[in-house]
């Protein structure tokens, strides 16, 4: 494995790039204040643009740092940020990484967030050389999970009341669901 950090992406209809302060009007708005954006993440919505300012200050600066895998995703058509996509925790010994996502409302179900993750497992299996995947979902949340499986990541199991949603203070079922470097392989061969 070669620790390459987040380098800038692209897709047909995206690029991903490592955040900027200066996407801070544009987070808040588009998703990082959505109380249904943000219903099943482990963060609740910001409450003001200032905090949005601080924390996107923040991730410019860790994204120097060639061990930190973390996105904004830029739709082209627009030039605006909609979206978050990271590694949320990674073991370089196992060589294994979790990812985590959100996404902008306005662009739910346009495949957006299947091409991004596409991408990102594509540059971590194919360049950075990690052998292991995985995303989890809330069970309710079926949306991430089909976006999950379009890109190949296989169902493994189910964390009982693993999660407690911020907004209501629910617990929830997490899915979890993975994808293998071979697996990742055999799919692009096709």
């Amino acid at each position: 494995m070669e620790h390459l950090g987040s380098k800038i992406l692209e897709r047909r209809r995206l690029v991903l790039r490592p955040f900027r302060a200066a996407d801070a009007q544009q987070a808040f708005a588009n998703w990082m204040s959505d109380p249904i954006v943000t219903r099943f993440l482990t963060w609740a919505p910001h409450p003001d643009l200032s905090f949005t300012r601080e924390l996107l200050a923040l991730w410019e600066a860790e994204a120097r740092s060639p061990e930190t895998y973390h996105w904004a995703i830029v739709w082209k058509e627009s030039g605006e940020a909609v979206g978050d996509i990271s590694v949320v925790a990674s073991d370089t010994r196992a060589e294994s990484a979790a990812v985590g996502y959100c996404l902008s409302r306005a662009l739910w179900g346009r495949g957006v967030m299947t091409e991004a993750l596409a991408r990102v497992a594509g540059y971590l299996f194919e360049e950075v050389g990690f052998y292991r995947i995985e995303a989890r979902h809330a069970a309710e949340n079926t949306a991430s999970g089909r976006v999950m499986e379009k890109c190949g990541f296989q169902k493994e199991g189910v964390l009982r009341a693993a999660h407690r949603l911020l907004n209501t203070g629910e617990r929830v079922d997490l899915v979890v669901r993975a994808i293998l470097r071979p697996e990742w392989e055999m799919r692009r061969a096709k």
